[in-house]
């Protein structure tokens, strides 16, 4: 399955959201929501890259054991 730069563009558009709502939350004076906020945009991020790793070694797997 190739991959597209819909993916890449995802990750950059949660990482602007992110940093601006970890902005605005840091100088509300609310730093540790903004903490949280940027600790919950890094889980999702890494749940995105771990799916695209997951498919990345099953095409691994796939070309070394000849399976399909």
């Amino acid at each position: 399955m190739p991959y597209d730069v819909n993916t890449i563009f995802q990750i950059a558009g949660i990482g602007i959201v992110i940093a601006m709502l970890h902005t605005v939350l840091k100088q509300m004076g609310k730093e540790d929501i903004a903490h949280w906020i940027t600790l919950i945009g890094f889980v999702l991020v890494l749940f995105i890259v771990i799916s695209l790793l997951d498919d990345l070694f099953q095409q691994i797997r796939g070309v070394f054991l000849f399976q399909g």
